[in-house]
């Protein structure tokens, strides 16, 4: 997974060791950030949070040319943030990181505009 939760318990925790797990922490929120950083990706994990599509669903609602779909969808294969599954000649994907679920809940809070 590209984003992992990581936890800071004050009492447990050196404080000589903090700022080596919060440099850390930081690496992984920036990683995630890159990732969502291209729009692209981020309409493909924001459709497949709500479920999961196989990519000629995706392809006709999302709008995103084959050729474009296919090197996001193997950029996010190969960071681990969706899973697929073969049915005959259909590929389907579902994002894997719950974590990624997460921040996309928390952008399409702030950012998708309210139906009325």
């Amino acid at each position: 997974m590209l984003f992992r939760e990581l936890s800071f318990p004050h009492e447990d925790l050196d404080p000589r060791h903090r700022p080596e797990r919060l440099r850390s922490a930081a690496g992984q929120a920036v990683a995630v950030l890159k990732l969502l950083a291209h729009e692209a990706r981020l309409l493909l994990l924001c459709q497949l949070s709500q479920g999961e599509m196989c990519v000629s669903d995706l392809e006709s609602t999302l709008g995103i040319r084959q050729p474009t779909l296919s090197q996001q969808l193997s950029v996010l294969r190969t960071e681990g943030v969706v899973d697929t599954r073969r049915e005959g000649k259909n590929i389907y994907y579902r994002v894997a990181d719950p974590a990624l679920l997460e921040i996309l809940a928390v952008l399409y809070r702030l950012y998708c505009p309210k139906e009325n």
